[in-house]
């Protein structure tokens, strides 16, 4: 993504050039996020723990567990990636001005017209005769006002408001973090150990003490507890690396992390086991409480701590090392991949609605709610960026 850099910075930190370009890894890193969004929602009816349809796989389990570990702490690292270059560019007032309107105006239009339609598709499940008009008025008077995945944007302004002041403080606040990712080109395992331990000390007390499910919710505002820091932590990462020397330090393509991936695959896979035994010492053996005990909370914590740093650094090894250049089936997809991400809920719940009723397995149906979602997300999104002025936003 093109950027320039001028603010003031030490000398061990600007030496970045003022503009750098596009990052094909990074763009295929996010279209292929979207798409992981995507099967993830795709596939939650037909888990055998939570399912709400008649048919269920066990191994949707293993995705579902997979992907809510790690998918959207590491949208908020990608975005964190580029807010210092955006501050340096265009500066606090402009900056939050175009995020305001990238962000804001999206949350509020899917907020009053995505998210009713997504729900009602529930909704039509436990009360037949409910109208849509009767429904979507009930929800934005009375509530629950759910937000799905839309949760997203407001957080993430949130965030690049916060960016914003620290910027103003000032511009040298994360030379810590990018002096960390300039010595993580050749010692990534470094900068591993410290993330991981700053995500265990943001979010393990927070998730023994309001435990893996609590929401905070105002209107369509919500978001978890547990993980608002959590979030906060691996943007301020991303920022940090962003700050300068992107291509010199942690994620540079010829550095440390792009050549080791097998170490990082078990250090994935290694928590990850773990996190299926306390999921079955929580339903074989405690007996599924409401209420998990706080060494149980705090053994989850860690381990889910760990996973969502190592296969983040998967992900990131994975796309640094083969998909810095060339051709990707991601490409086509990618100026999409947005507003894919902003349309795709109902049309995935409604999919969902009508696959109900239908005896196939469990496989089929989220095949096709996975492929058809898709294209379908796809397809409105390319309609959606012809209408003038709409680029701007998606």
């Amino acid at each position: 993504m093109t950027m320039t850099f001028q603010a003031a910075m030490p000398a061990d930190v600007q030496t970045a050039p003022q503009a750098k370009a596009r990052d094909a890894s990074l763009d295929r890193i996010r279209t292929f996020l979207t798409l992981v969004v995507l099967l993830h929602h795709a596939v939650i009816p037909y888990t055998h723990f939570g399912h709400t349809d008649p048919k269920s796989f066990i191994g949707f389990d293993m995705i579902v567990l997979a992907t809510d570990s790690f998918f959207m702490a590491m949208f908020f690292f990608l975005s964190g990636l580029f807010v210092w270059p955006g501050l340096a560019r265009k500066g606090p007032v402009n900056y939050l001005g175009d995020r305001l309107l990238r962000l804001g105006v999206p949350f509020v239009i899917c907020a009053f017209t995505i998210i009713p339609l997504a729900y009602y598709a529930i909704s039509l499940r436990q009360n037949p005769d409910v109208s849509f008009a009767t429904y979507w008025w009930k929800t934005i008077t009375v509530g629950p006002w759910p937000s799905g995945p839309i949760w997203f944007l407001w957080v993430l302004f949130t965030f690049d408001l916060i960016a914003s002041f620290l910027y103003w403080l000032s511009p040298r606040l994360l030379d810590a973090i990018n002096r960390l990712s300039l010595r993580a080109r050749e010692r990534p395992a470094d900068f591993f150990l410290v993330m991981l331990a700053v995500t265990i000390v943001v979010y393990v007390p927070r998730r023994i003490y309001w435990g893996g499910g609590s929401w905070f919710a105002f209107g369509p505002f919500s978001v978890q507890h547990g993980r608002f820091l959590l979030y906060a932590t691996y943007f301020l990462f991303g920022a940090g690396i962003g700050l300068a020397n992107l291509n010199r330090g942690l994620l540079s393509a010829d550095g440390k992390l792009a050549k080791r991936s097998s170490d990082w695959v078990i250090a994935a896979f290694i928590p990850y086991c773990l996190m299926w035994g306390l999921i079955y010492i929580k339903r074989g053996i405690l007996g599924n409480p409401v209420r998990l005990p706080a060494w149980y909370e705090g053994a989850y914590g860690l381990c889910f701590a760990a996973f969502s740093v190592a296969i983040m650094f998967v992900i990131l090894t994975y796309f640094l090392r083969f998909k810095q250049s060339g051709r990707s089936i991601l490409d086509p997809m990618q100026p999409d991949a947005y507003g894919m991400f902003l349309v795709h809920y109902p049309i995935v719940l409604w999919l969902q609605y009508w696959l109900f009723d239908f005896d196939i397995p469990a496989i089929a149906k989220a095949l096709i709610a996975f492929v058809l979602t898709v294209v379908i997300s796809w397809a409105v999104t390319e309609a959606l960026r012809r209408i003038p002025g709409a680029t701007r936003i998606l």
